[in-house]
């Protein structure tokens, strides 16, 4: 894929949604807003973590603890 091909689709891509969004009666600026706003979050967030996905995957499971008083059986 060359780089103008992921930028037409995804200009159709933002197209549809905006024009999703404005038929099921959003206004058009609130919904360019909205993306904007959604960008920046995206944006901030990869900024702090750059690839979640990962962190699940490295954290160790450990078993839970039955060392609680209504742990105990009788």
């Amino acid at each position: 894929m060359t780089m103008n091909d992921w930028r037409a689709d995804l200009r159709l891509g933002l197209e549809n949604l905006v024009d999703a969004a404005v038929v099921a009666g959003a206004h058009q600026r609130d919904v360019y807003a909205a993306i904007l706003d959604e960008v920046e979050r995206l944006r901030l967030a990869y900024e702090r973590d750059p690839d979640p996905a990962d962190d699940l995957s490295e954290q160790i499971v450990e078993e839970p603890s039955n060392n609680w008083p209504a742990a105990e059986q009788d």
